[in-house]
């Protein structure tokens, strides 16, 4: 491989036939007269396009075609020919310049053409150009080359990281398998579960059950995850009412009287109700109140004054050595769901505030049937310094802001055949949109290119392995597969 051109952060190699190297693949071109290296990135490749070559092989076609008769080459140049006409373009990124100091900065200085070498490098031998490997790796897959791929823990600790992709592309499978290595590492993590297939993460494929069997709790809205209001508090329930139930300004106040009426005694949905019907006042405030009241107590969400509701910081402290809690949002209607994730999200905010409970990781699962301004911008803006991580699961790119984006220290960019959800992922994401055009669009099943610090600021690309837990979340169908080589018979109809 030779250095055919160079523009800005781009150089252009010329491979021959023979030289084994495919998009998203890394190179190492050096220089060692100036003793100096870049790390070069293929993100597309093409054929040579010079009119003298394409004339040439227009005419062995015509030639082969209308002649026959025994091919005769006693110069023996059909092989250097077929050389020349199968040589590649090699279109690349430079991701990293290396001096006789380290990593360096300066990476817009022009290699010779004649002397520069370029090979293709390993993963591993990238590896070890970078520092900062962190303690806890977590496999997730493998490079093409077969090589094992590991994200650091650290990596994914304090960070805001991203995956989307098209459907079915392995978006859920990836998600399951860095929660439960984070659950194992002693992490815990809140999971929003849309599909219900996130408790299959307690089992094994054949049933059994997993090595986190005893972290994994399921919740259910209305069953065993209800909430007391004095457990809630003001705060909380103000939040619930202005951004999910969007109740005016006029009514809240209101609102914040009866409360504060109610509290002296036994506080719960029932005795709000109570007060508003012998309430005097304006009636559209009341009214306003009573239909939230009634919304509220449908959802099935709230104990009575006399029952105990479930609390967020003793659930983790039964599993002191990591858990992770499944909320199942998947027979819930939609407005439960929003609710069940206001609470959630207004609560931990409040313990971590308090230090009653360690950081925790929030993975949302579905994130765009559920991503409001309001208090997302929260969880990426400040809730990270409160000691939230969060993990946004989604198929449709343009649902997360592009602000969000920005503040992304991890993405996990599966397939994307559709050019509006390219642009949108490409304007946004942590590299260049020619990488992420190129390669993203071309990706097979459960393989995706991670960016960010999960692969040291580098684009890898990686084959996600299979999982020895219960992944659940697969397509029900009509019609189900039949072994290799058989036929479904159809009955003929009389």
């Amino acid at each position: 491989m030779r250095v055919l051109s160079k523009t800005g952060g781009d150089i252009v190699i010329l491979a021959l036939p023979g030289e084994e190297v495919r998009r998203g693949d890394y190179l190492l071109l050096e220089d060692n007269v100036l003793r100096k290296k870049l790390i070069l990135q293929v993100y597309d490749e093409s054929y040579m396009d010079a009119p003298s070559l394409l004339d040439d092989i227009l005419r062995d076609e015509v030639v082969h075609a209308s002649v026959e008769g025994i091919d005769y080459d006693p110069l023996q140049t059909a092989s250097i020919s077929d050389l020349v006409k199968n040589a590649r373009l090699l279109r690349c990124k430079i991701r990293a310049g290396f001096d006789e100091a380290g990593i360096s900065a300066d990476i817009f200085w022009l290699p010779a053409r004649t002397r520069s070498m370029v090979r293709r490098i390993s993963i591993s031998e990238l590896a070890s150009f970078l520092k900062g490997k962190g303690v806890r790796p977590i496999r997730i897959g493998t490079t093409w080359t077969k090589e094992p791929f590991e994200v650091d823990a650290e990596s994914l600790d304090g960070r805001l990281t991203i995956i989307t992709g098209k459907k079915e592309s392995g978006k859920s499978h990836l998600a399951k398998i860095l929660a439960s290595n984070l659950v194992e590492l002693g992490a815990h993590i809140f999971i929003f579960d849309l599909n219900d297939e996130y408790s299959g993460l307690s089992r094994r494929k054949d049933g059994s059950p997993s090595r986190i069997a005893s972290k994994v709790r399921v919740l259910h809205p209305g069953g065993d995850l209800r909430f007391s209001l004095p457990y809630l508090g003001k705060r909380t329930m103000v939040s619930l009412l202005q951004h999910t139930l969007d109740l005016p300004g006029t009514s809240l106040r209101e609102f914040l009287r009866i409360w504060d009426v109610v509290e002296d005694g036994s506080l719960s949905l029932g005795a709000l109700k109570g007060v508003l019907d012998g309430w005097r006042g304006n009636e559209l405030v009341k009214d306003a109140l009573l239909s939230r009241i009634y919304s509220l107590m449908s959802t099935r969400l709230f104990s009575d004054a006399s029952q105990n509701g479930i609390r967020v910081e003793e659930l983790v402290s039964s599993m002191p050595e990591g858990g992770v809690f499944v909320i199942s949002l998947a027979k819930v209607p939609s407005l439960v769901r929003r609710i069940v994730v206001e609470l959630i999200l207004n609560k931990l905010v409040e313990l971590l505030e308090q230090n009653v409970v360690p950081p925790v990781f929030l993975f949302a699962e579905e994130a765009h049937l559920y991503l409001r301004e309001t208090y997302w911008d929260d969880v990426v803006t400040r809730m990270r310094h409160f000691g939230i991580f969060t993990v946004f699961i989604t198929n449709q790119p343009d649902a997360i802001q592009e602000g969000i984006y920005r503040q992304a220290d991890n993405i996990f960019l599966f397939n994307f055949t559709s050019d509006t959800d390219l642009d949108t992922v490409a304007k946004a994401s942590t590299t260049d949109s020619d990488t992420v055009r190129s390669i993203v669009k071309f990706l097979p099943q459960r393989m995706c290119l991670v960016l960010g610090k999960a692969s040291k600021e580098l684009p890898v690309i990686v084959q996600v392995s299979e999982a020895d837990i219960m992944t659940l979340g697969q397509t029900k169908r009509i019609f189900q597969p039949v072994p290799n080589g058989a036929r479904s018979a159809v009955p003929l109809v009389k």
